[in-house]
């Protein structure tokens, strides 16, 4: 059972920045894809980022395209999610996701998910 754990959740004003960073518990990190979910409240979970086992390929919704970064340090064993010019409807529940076979994309996500982590983004 892989086990992720978020951090770096946290209330910034519209405009400010964050940084979400997860590590799995256990296993090769490499041999994970990685990505990233978010929940609103009374939405559906919905896609943010994935990028590829080596980092080589990233993808992101047009929501967030331009503003956050997905990164991965296989070294480290760790992706990270770089919030900038958050806006009010970036607050949300965030959700690390990782699976083996393929790099979680809107309407398929990963096998493995984290516990989640709060983003509220002040007006």
């Amino acid at each position: 059972q892989v086990q992720l754990v978020e951090s770096g959740g946290g209330v910034v004003q519209v405009g400010g920045s964050l940084r979400l960073s997860c590590a799995p518990s256990t296993g090769n990190f490499s041999r994970y894809a990685m990505g990233w979910f978010r929940q609103a409240p009374g939405k559906e979970r919905e896609f943010v980022a994935g990028i590829h086992w080596g980092g080589v390929s990233t993808f992101y919704s047009d929501s967030v395209k331009g503003r956050f970064t997905i990164s991965r340090d296989n070294t480290r064993k760790k992706v990270d999610l770089q919030m900038n010019s958050l806006k009010t409807e970036d607050t949300a529940v965030y959700y690390c996701n990782a699976d083996f076979s393929h790099v979680p994309v809107r309407d398929w996500p990963g096998d493995y998910w984290g516990q989640g982590t709060q983003v509220t983004v002040s007006s």
